[in-house]
């Protein structure tokens, strides 16, 4: 009976400690299981540690490395970024094919037509985005009369002259790429965006 007894301290024990290693509390973080679901191997495109050694008297690694080793030995030449698939196309979030006609290939891209299904939706949010990117300088009705405008100068009347009868490629091309002083707009608006701020242009501004 005694042994028994002993038996059951001792397993009570033995739970009470786990039970309270399982706490955190304080400057005591407690145990940590499975430490590589925690602390995933940061993988850098940029600036590898080949050296499986590197950090070893740190680690905690599941694999027996370093913990500092960040190379992808599982890909050719240790690449942590694979190469796209031969004979491929990226294409953007929204399906589009890279835009790959150059700024001053003008004629070529007035033949470009809008991809963008005309709708009353499209022409609120080619509103919003026009009144985010373009009315700075051309000002809320296209007049070119915008409070950046003013300071830059030169920024086209949407309204006047030749413009009204640019095509919609046309005008696409030059938010991608730029014309004159005004800079290109490519990073910083998608493709499909654009379109929508061609419509809001031609259909509300210029009244086609």
């Amino acid at each position: 009976m005694k042994i028994r007894h002993f038996i059951y301290l001792i397993g009570f024990v033995t739970m009470s400690f786990v039970m309270l290693s399982c706490g955190a509390s304080g400057d005591d973080p407690g145990y940590e299981f499975a430490p590589q679901m925690y602390n995933s191997v940061a993988y850098e495109p940029l600036n590898q540690i080949v050296n499986e050694d590197e950090g070893s008297w740190l680690s905690s690694r599941e694999d027996g490395k370093g913990e500092f080793f960040n190379s992808n030995i599982n890909n050719p030449y240790r690449m942590n970024m694979r190469e796209p698939v031969a004979n491929t196309v990226p294409r953007t979030k929204d399906g589009s094919l890279p835009y790959r006609l150059k700024a001053f290939e003008l004629e070529a891209a007035a033949l470009n037509e809008n991809p963008i299904e005309l709708s009353d939706k499209v022409l609120a949010e080619g509103k919003v985005l026009y009144t985010q990117y373009c009315a700075t300088c051309h000002g809320p009705g296209g007049e070119g009369d915008g409070k950046a405008g003013e300071v830059v100068g030169g920024v086209a009347n949407l309204k006047g002259g030749a413009y009204i009868n640019l095509p919609e490629g046309h005008i696409f091309h030059v938010i991608m790429k730029g014309k004159g002083r005004m800079g290109a707009h490519g990073s910083q608006i998608p493709q499909e965006r654009i379109w929508k701020i061609v419509h809001y242009v031609k259909q509300e501004i210029q009244k086609q």
